[in-house]
């Protein structure tokens, strides 16, 4: 009996000291180049956020494809993490119930495609493993149970909902960016908290279109009323409009759409060529639906596309001004399925002899929006949009995260989630 319980501490132990050592380790990263199409999200709703709402029913769902297409013991965790997404200094057993970590035991391999891969799924959080304190989470999935053979990362948000967020979508006023921008306002309503100094406890992040590349946060409430806090100011929450996201249809490889220019097929390929985008910077806005950024995966011919969906090569080409070359600067194909990193395989390359810049991305089959990102003489991402141009009316999503951290908790608390779109949520406006 005594060896038992000494063999479970020392492997707690080992798990622990795993999981100080990784605090390095990024949201939403990728460290295997053999992992395509990782995804975490609501479950049935590729385009949500991964939110679970504590003590709930809620599901999340977990979907990847492993491009050595044989078969591996992947395992997964869960790292609570504070509102910068920095581990915080807790063991796992203080926001964990049950195990530590779970192998994910469904997989399927690759059926129809041309691309051989073994797809791997599982549906979160399982009843032998949840979280039983709200926050920011790391999900981590590594091999052969060892925590230092991490192959990628994933951000999970986990609710308690304490906090009601009420908000809406406005025109800038008395500012030259009237046209161009997007204003949110909001209010935040606590509740089963204790509102004193709320304004020093209370932390808010507002993502656009699911994106943290350019989320806002550390803003201060312009005023606070008792347990209501309300950001009101005129200087806060701003973000460029944008445009509606640029759409690529990859539902079917032998039925091309009509932003596909032409397709090469071999027996162990298929290369497809998207039509030539230009800069829209100058171009008047037209609204129309789009993923705002996010992606689909699904397909016209199979009936499970995730572990039937094919892969191919896709080639993307943007036009330059007058056929020239951004001085200093760099151009970024961007979407949820690239991350927003601005990584080598996203980056274009400017050909000499076409007068473009192109670039080749591996992708599954499926429906993406994306755009482009230009970034400046560091190599810093321009959230202006330069190649995109900017519209007040333009349609995006907007999502609110609540925190609040007691003057005695080690955590930061998620205690409310609040959307809004800009479009469908203005009266007149609906479609």
């Amino acid at each position: 009996m005594r060896l038992n319980k000494l063999y479970v501490l020392l492997s707690c132990s080992i798990f622990i000291i795993g999981l100080q050592k990784s605090k390095a380790q990024l949201p939403d990263k990728v460290y295997k180049p053999y992992i395509a199409t990782a995804q975490l999200f609501q479950y049935g709703n590729q385009s949500q956020l991964p939110v679970y709402t504590l003590n709930s029913g809620d599901k999340i769902q977990l979907e990847f494809d492993d491009l050595e297409a044989n078969f591996k013991s992947y395992y997964y965790t869960y790292q609570l993490c504070d509102y910068n997404w920095q581990p915080v200094n807790l063991s796992p057993f203080d926001y964990m119930k049950g195990f530590t970590q779970n192998r994910i035991t469904t997989y399927r391999y690759s059926g129809i495609a041309l691309t051989r891969y073994t797809h791997y799924q599982a549906i979160l959080p399982e009843q032998n493993m949840l979280p039983n304190k709200s926050g920011n989470y790391l999900l981590k999935v590594f091999l052969d149970g060892d925590t230092s053979k991490l192959v990628f990362t994933k951000r999970l948000l986990v609710v308690e909902n304490k906090a009601t967020v009420g908000a809406a979508v406005v025109q800038l006023l008395g500012s030259q960016n009237f046209t161009s921008y997007q204003k949110v306002r909001f209010t935040v309503s606590l509740s089963n908290i204790n509102a004193f100094s709320a304004a020093q406890q209370v932390k808010v992040v507002i993502l656009q279109n699911n994106r943290w590349d350019n989320a806002q946060k550390d803003i201060a409430p312009t005023f606070v009323r008792g347990s209501v806090l309300d950001y009101t100011n005129e200087n806060i929450a701003q973000f460029p409009g944008g445009k509606e996201f640029r759409w690529l249809d990859l539902r079917s490889f032998r039925l091309q759409s009509d932003r596909i220019d032409h397709a090469d097929y071999g027996k162990t390929f298929t290369n497809m060529y998207v039509v030539k985008d230009v800069d829209r910077s100058n171009q008047r806005y037209v609204y129309y639906p789009d993923y705002n950024g996010t992606y689909n995966i699904i397909t016209y011919e199979s009936i499970n596309p995730f572990w039937q969906g094919d892969y191919a090569t896709v080639k993307f080409s943007l036009v330059p001004p007058e056929g020239k070359p951004y001085e200093n600067k760099n151009v970024y194909v961007a979407g949820q399925f690239t991350n927003y990193e601005l990584r080598e395989p996203y980056k274009m390359r400017f050909n000499e002899t076409t007068g473009l810049y192109e670039a080749s991305v591996y992708m599954k089959q499926g429906y993406y929006s994306y755009t482009y990102t230009l970034t400046d003489d560091n190599n810093k991402p321009d959230f202006t949009n330069p190649l995109e141009g900017n519209y007040w009316e333009t349609e995006n999503n907007y999502t609110i995260l609540v925190y609040y951290k007691g003057f005695t908790d080690r955590t930061d608390q998620l205690i409310g989630v609040g959307q809004i779109n800009s479009r469908n949520d203005r009266p007149g406006l609906r479609f």
